[in-house]
């Protein structure tokens, strides 16, 4: 086994723990990955109390400092980026189609899930090594910064991915609910696209970052903060939803959800346009949905776990070429808990970075 340190969650709260932590050793096909940089991501904070023992972090840039004899891709000193999934079968039909996120039998995840080989409970990228199938790394491109890549690789292929698969270009009218880690890059990345972008949100202080970002409009709301569950409506309750978002109503193609908690989504089904999709992204949970409002209109509701190996080296190289890259906050990662505890509280424009050097 080789070992190295990392940020554990040993008390189930953000007060994790630097510990050490022992990984594999490498197979045929595996590399080592020296860790740079970590993004902090929201579902880091949803799995910490749910997971003892756990090391978080699944989107992370670092240097290939080993390779088996099978791990041709990369060579030492490589810089590389690693994301959501690390694993997969490669013979199932997603996988045959690059969509390994979704593999038929048991993708491996980052962290929490098993490895495929010995059953080894995964640990994530708040550490200094990571070990894994050299095939899910992916060459760092020149021209992104690594500290700033390591976001794209959750947060960045998570919008993406709704965005192509809508074939959003020019002339799309998109709209992006939520203006935090997810949604400042699904703002970066339609409008670079071509499409014309709104930015829905709670929150009066964002209108300026949304139109610094690129955005041509800004939606006020304060239907995303109900959380009730959908009740059943009546047309006396269709009429009064309608006449009180009139002016955004029908308006858009494609609206990206990036918001990370439950919130009621009447508001924004209505401002689909005929045959609009409202694309979920930011919350994995159940999410109450008045079916009347899909079908006026043959809206459709989905939603996007990341992106396979394609998509990701397509969303790499868009970045790249387009000079995208998240707005970061790179922090030691000493200070791991002060960076949860800020995410916890929307207090970060718009994503951390760990600085993993620091435990050297």
């Amino acid at each position: 086994m080789r070992s190295t340190t990392a940020w554990t969650n040993t008390r189930g709260t953000t007060d994790l723990e630097l510990l050490p932590l022992e990984r594999r050793d490498l197979r045929d096909d595996d590399i080592a990955v020296q860790i740079d940089y970590c993004g902090v991501c929201h579902s880091d904070l949803h799995a910490i109390p749910a997971i003892p023992g756990l090391v978080p972090g699944h989107e992370f840039v670092g240097t290939v400092t080993e390779a088996g004899p099978a791990a041709t891709r990369h060579a030492v000193g490589d810089r590389v980026a690693i994301g959501t999934v690390v694993d997969s079968c490669g013979a199932c039909r997603n996988c045959l189609k690059g969509e390994e996120i979704y593999c038929l039998d048991n993708w491996t995840p980052t962290y929490g899930g098993l490895d495929r080989v010995d059953g080894a409970v995964m640990q994530g990228g708040y550490s200094r090594e990571y070990v894994l199938n050299a095939r899910f790394a992916h060459p760092l491109p020149h021209g992104l910064a690594p500290e700033s890549a390591a976001p794209l690789m959750c947060a960045g292929i998570t919008v993406w991915a709704p965005l192509r698969k809508a074939n959003v270009g020019p002339g799309s009218r998109v709209a992006v609910a939520g203006l935090g880690g997810l949604g400042h890059l699904a703002v970066k990345f339609a409008v670079a696209l071509g499409a014309e972008v709104t930015v829905i949100s709670t929150t009066a202080d964002k209108e300026q970052a949304a139109l610094a970002l690129g955005a041509k409009d800004f939606i006020l709301t304060t239907a995303s903060q109900d959380a009730e569950g959908a009740a059943p409506l009546e047309a006396k309750d269709f009429a009064s939803i309608g006449k009180e978002n009139a002016e955004n109503n029908n308006r858009f193609d494609l609206i990206v959800d990036t918001i990370p908690f439950p919130h009621n989504l009447d508001a924004e089904i209505l401002m689909l346009d005929l045959d609009g999709e409202l694309s979920l992204v930011g919350l994995a949970a159940t999410t109450p949905v008045n079916n009347l409002l899909l079908l006026i209109g043959r809206k459709s509701l989905s939603s996007s776990a990341a992106g396979g190996l394609p998509a990701t080296a397509e969303m790499l190289a868009f970045a790249a070429k387009h000079g995208i890259s998240p707005d970061v906050e790179v922090v030691p990662s000493s200070q791991v808990k002060t960076a949860l505890d800020r995410l916890e509280a929307n207090d970060v424009r718009f994503r951390f970075v760990l600085d993993l050097s620091d435990l050297d």
